[in-house]
């Protein structure tokens, strides 16, 4: 039985309007004598409509929300006539989909799904569920994007920068040495794990190049938080085994700076696999963007894994600095405890965040890097 579809009336970017009809058919006529009305302004308009003309209406499904736009909007489709599959990987114009029985399709986007304004780089990400129509035995086009749930992305001039989706548990890889840790990278992807609701994991890769010693500190207070920590390394293969349980079943995606070892991890965890790895350059101990594409990958052992390209930033999305506390579990339990209750937890006196500090119950490195994004320094 088909679903009930319904009128929705939608944005449109502004490059992908309908043109207006010609009404200058007037201008083209020539007096042979001048006129009073050559003075007059000739560029004028007369629509009167502006930004509306931007506006069209769509059939949706009718549990649909009136309100929705974009990715969030499941427009009606002949549900019998197209088949469903996954975004394993994006290049440009065509996503590569697979479907459940394994094979695959070079798709295009329904022209409609491009031309909606909505606030992202792309209207299609690896990891959607889509349904396609297929064009030929290996060729298809994508006729809707079903809603989406775990969703990790990041600010990128001013737009949402979908990195992957439906995923339920993220991976955060950093390196101990080459490239060097970096602690304030891993805060800000565990904010945007626990904005999205997906559950984190720290991989801190490459302990084979220092005394693991040195990272008991930090180790220490992030399984205070209750965040799991892994030392891994995909040369030794410390840590592979704890690795490849985690993602058994599971719907997971590998995520940090280049150059930390992500692929080589997962070449370590599921043998054959052969995904390109490159050294770190000795000049500037930073990674080469060796994976260009998320790529979504089925385990032999059940599950999905999504191999991210190398971030050299993370802007975080849809963030304001009112919320930033309410993100970092160790200052949770204290934010409705100071004195005003729209302290900031920066300057205020009577601040329970700022004692906890001082008294040593929060760790000051990490209360630094709530101040970073609380201060806009989201980079």
């Amino acid at each position: 039985m088909s679903r009930k579809k319904k009128p929705i009336r939608t944005d449109f970017r502004k490059n992908r309007a309908p043109r207006t009809r010609r009404n200058e058919f007037t201008r083209q006529y020539e007096p042979t004598e001048p006129t009073a009305a050559d003075d007059l302004p000739r560029d004028e308009r007369i629509s009167g409509k502006g930004e509306l003309t931007r506006r069209r209406t769509v059939l949706a499904d009718e549990a649909a929300d009136a309100g929705a736009a974009g990715f969030e909007m499941v427009l009606a489709v002949d549900e019998k006539s197209c088949l469903r599959g996954r975004v394993v990987s994006v290049y440009g114009l065509t996503s590569t989909v697979e479907t459940d029985d394994g094979r695959r399709f070079e798709c295009a986007t329904r022209r409609i799904l491009k031309t909606l304004s909505t606030g992202q780089r792309h209207v299609v990400a690896s990891g959607d569920v889509v349904l396609f129509r297929t064009e030929g035995a290996a060729a298809g086009i994508i006729e809707r994007v079903e809603p989406r749930h775990g969703v990790l992305s990041r600010a990128s001039r001013g737009r949402q920068h979908i990195i992957v989706t439906n995923v339920d548990q993220l991976i955060i890889v950093s390196s101990a040495a080459e490239p060097r840790l970096k602690p304030n990278l891993i805060d800000r992807f565990l904010v945007s794990a626990e904005q999205n609701r997906i559950e984190p994991v720290i991989c801190l890769n490459k302990t084979d190049l220092i005394d693991p010693i040195d990272l008991q500190p930090l180790i220490g207070a992030y399984s205070r938080m209750g965040y799991t920590v892994i030392l891994a390394s995909a040369r030794t293969g410390v840590g592979i085994e704890p690795l490849r349980r985690r993602l058994a079943g599971r719907q997971t995606v590998f995520s940090g700076q280049s150059g930390v070892g992500k692929s080589s991890l997962l070449n370590a965890i599921e043998p054959g696999l052969a995904l390109r790895v490159s050294a770190v350059s000795r000049e500037t101990e930073k990674g080469r963007h060796t994976t260009t594409t998320a790529q979504v990958i089925r385990l032999q052992q059940g599950g999905w894994v999504v191999d991210t390209p190398g971030l050299r930033q993370f802007q975080l999305w849809d963030v304001v600095p009112e919320e930033v506390g309410n993100w970092y579990r160790d200052l949770r339990p204290l934010v409705g405890l100071c004195r005003f209750p729209d302290c900031s937890h920066t300057h205020e006196a009577d601040c329970a965040v700022k004692n906890g500090v001082a008294d040593g119950w929060l760790d000051a490195r990490r209360y630094e890097s709530y101040c970073q994004i609380r201060e806009g320094n989201l980079e």
